[in-house]
């Protein structure tokens, strides 16, 4: 379900329209004058809400679980529904949700801005600190002594905590900042995830209807970017040190006092626990789990779906322990050798 501070919900609409919106039949016994308030993930969905399931194994039993009123699931999956859930079988599940979602909240883009530099509506704490031609959106709070370089953009309904330090030409957009937060220079907050309906006749945007939650004490580096969730929430866990020109996709969840340095990229829907170390250049593959404590060398990569047990070093792609990869240097190394003595007699 969408913040309302930052998405207007253009529902309800009948379980009719809905159907007539994805072009596929009422599904037989179900009433079309039935209300469909929103949108919500299958985990926290109720029984005025559409969800949607992939069909994907691992998902089987979150929807048969779920809470939801209504559910798009691929037709002819065989997954039994809970009781009282209308099932709408589509062909594809994601086309299927991105033309619904922008039903519901048609204005899922770029942030609205006013006419004015400063919203009336807006609310400036004791002690703020805005630099030159700084834009701050309607609702926006910010919060007592918090300073605001030049040429920074505050998005509508943004939160931002005490004591912050926001620099030049940020932009912050469906976000909730917290307290002693450093953003540097140039980084991109709250943007649009990288989400796409994709075919061969091409690729239509999935509307992107979370928000970017920065928790107590957080740096982020110059021009460094966090994706706002697709539907739930992208979060930054508090203390956590971000480095320059770092990727955070959309979804993606990482712990407390995490260092990630720069150049390094982690893909949508990841999570990562407490006191992970990504050294410069890593990577992380998306719905991918991280242990706390694990530290992953340079240019190490971890693939996507995959679990990595806390408290371990890792390097190489794919991202293994580290001993266990520099045997395999050590006996690759050994072994070119030998090819390149073998070509010299």
């Amino acid at each position: 379900m969408a913040d309302p501070r930052f998405a207007r919900n253009h529902g309800p609409f009948p379980l009719a329209i809905v159907a007539a919106k994805l072009n596929i039949p009422l599904p037989p016994g179900a009433d079309g004058a039935a209300l469909v308030a929103d949108l919500a993930s299958m985990d926290g969905a109720g029984p005025q809400q559409l969800a949607f399931f992939s069909g994907a194994r691992d998902q089987k039993d979150i929807f048969r679980a779920c809470q939801a009123g209504f559910c798009l699931v691929p037709a002819g999956d065989d997954t039994p529904a809970p009781d009282g859930m209308v099932r709408l079988e589509v062909e594809s599940v994601p086309h299927a949700w991105a033309a619904i979602a922008a039903a519901f909240y048609p204005d899922h883009g770029q942030a609205l801005w006013s006419g004015q530099a400063i919203a009336a509506s807006a609310r400036i704490g004791e002690g703020v600190s805005l630099a030159p031609n700084v834009v701050v959106g309607e609702g926006a709070d910010i919060g007592a002594r918090t300073r605001i370089g030049p040429g920074a953009a505050i998005g509508p309904g943004v939160a931002i905590g005490r004591d912050c330090d926001i620099g030049a030409n940020v932009t912050i957009t469906n976000a909730y900042v917290g307290d002693g937060v450093v953003i540097l220079p140039g980084a991109q907050i709250g943007q649009p995830g990288f989400g796409f309906a994709s075919s061969a006749a091409g690729h239509i945007k999935t509307p992107q209807l979370g928000r970017v939650i920065v928790q107590d004490r957080v740096e982020i580096g110059a021009c460094t970017t966090i994706d706002r969730g697709a539907l739930g929430d992208t979060v930054i866990g508090e203390g956590t040190k971000i480095d320059n020109l770092v990727q955070i996709g959309h979804n993606v969840r990482i712990g407390r006092n995490c260092f990630i340095i720069a150049l390094a990229g982690i893909a949508g829907s990841s999570e990562l626990g407490d006191g992970v170390i990504m050294a410069g250049q890593s990577g992380v593959g998306d719905h991918t789990r991280i242990g706390d404590g694990a530290r992953f060398a340079a240019r190490a990569g971890a693939p996507s779906n995959t679990d990595y047990e806390g408290g371990v070093d890792y390097g190489g792609m794919p991202a293994k322990p580290v001993r266990e990869w520099v045997r395999e240097m050590h006996a690759l190394k050994m072994m070119l050798r030998r090819q390149d003595k073998e070509k010299r007699k």
